[in-house]
């Protein structure tokens, strides 16, 4: 591969990766409060980015993209994860209220770990097909023929990573200082809604989405 390749494709990533999709509002909900959470599920997408690489390499993702049957119900788990995240942190925020977790200033708002932070973004990458269905409609026109399918699959397959990695960092980072610049009680609590509700959303929208293809 030559070096005008890769950052062609480097520039593809960038573009997929400009594009918001359930990882963008995952990464901004879970780095609200912590900004090292949102950096650490930035870095479980990206590894969730690589293991869809090996995937590709092996030629197992071909059989996922033969079977509508596979893809359907891939799908349908991954909005059910997304609805989980979505419905999960509206009532584990509710919780911290209604037990008094309550500073002068307001409600004392929701801290993820950088542990569940790691392990929502990898699942949320590794549950999401579109990622899959990228490298295979991408990732062979890069590669050389008679090469080495599963390294340069793999190369590739950094590239989206690290770029993905770095944008998603961004955003949890100014969604941290943001936060506090937004600290009031009702802010916090309006934005906590608004964004369990679009990743519920979103969830329920990929189930429909497999269940009608």
């Amino acid at each position: 591969m030559t070096l005008v390749s890769l950052l062609a494709f480097a520039g593809l990533c960038l573009m997929l990766a400009l594009i918001p999709g359930p990882d963008t509002f995952m990464v901004l909900r879970i780095s609200l409060n912590r900004a090292s959470a949102g950096i650490a599920a930035a870095a479980g997408s990206g590894v969730g980015a690589l293991v869809w690489a090996a995937l590709v390499g092996f030629g197992l993702a071909a059989i996922l993209e033969q079977s509508a049957e596979m893809f359907r119900w891939i799908k349908i788990a991954g909005g059910l994860y997304l609805l989980y995240l979505g419905v999960s942190s509206f009532i584990k925020a509710r919780k911290a209220a209604a037990a008094g977790a309550a500073t002068q200033e307001g409600s004392q708002p929701l801290v993820y770990s950088k542990r569940a932070g790691f392990g929502a973004g990898m699942v949320s990458t590794l549950l999401n097909p579109k990622v899959g269905l990228f490298y295979l409609a991408v990732v062979p026109q890069f590669i050389p023929h008679g090469g080495n399918t599963l390294a340069m699959a793999m190369v590739l397959g950094l590239t989206l990573a690290v770029i993905g990695f770095l944008y998603l960092s961004v955003i949890a980072l100014v969604a941290y200082k943001a936060m506090k610049w937004l600290r009031k009680p009702k802010v916090n609590t309006l934005i906590e809604r608004i964004s369990s509700g679009i990743l519920a959303v979103l969830g329920v929208g990929v189930m429909a989405s497999g269940a009608t293809s």
